[in-house]
């Protein structure tokens, strides 16, 4: 992996997101078509159950991860990030929840951008192991 981009309160450049919710910690590249992204799980994370981060925590950190890429192109551009809202999220497949202490690297990929909507492709991982998987569709308020 790369050196990250940005990293802990850096990301709340690219994300609305604040305490206690951020679920993105490191954003560690990006192009016109993908970024990858990162979190460390945390043993206070509100999605965390007896140390185990429980499906909604990975839809959020997708999500987070989503904002941080749509965010990413007017934060170089010295603009504030447009606010984006979750359309639709289908195929969330889940091999197994992640742990406190495990590092989530998550990758996305536009599939197609369409009136303001963009469709994502989402791989998270874990110690190198994919353990989710979706499609999400976003939408940017101009």
């Amino acid at each position: 992996m790369t050196e990250p981009i940005l990293k802990g309160e850096g990301l709340y450049k690219l994300i609305p997101q604040r305490p206690p919710i951020v679920m993105v910690d490191t954003f560690f590249e990006a192009d016109a078509v993908s970024a990858t992204t990162g979190l460390t799980i945390k043993t206070d994370n509100i999605f965390c159950l007896d140390g185990t981060l429980q499906e909604p925590g990975l839809i959020e950190h997708v999500a987070q991860s989503a904002a941080a890429f749509a965010g990413y192109a007017p934060y170089m551009q010295g603009e504030e990030p447009k606010l984006g809202f979750i359309g639709e999220v289908k195929k969330f497949k889940i091999a197994r929840l992640p742990h406190t202490g495990e590092t989530l690297i998550t990758t996305l990929k536009v599939l197609g951008e369409a009136a303001g909507v963009t469709l994502i492709a989402a791989e998270t991982q874990a110690d190198k192991e994919v353990i989710a998987t979706c499609q999400m569709k976003i939408f940017i308020k101009e």
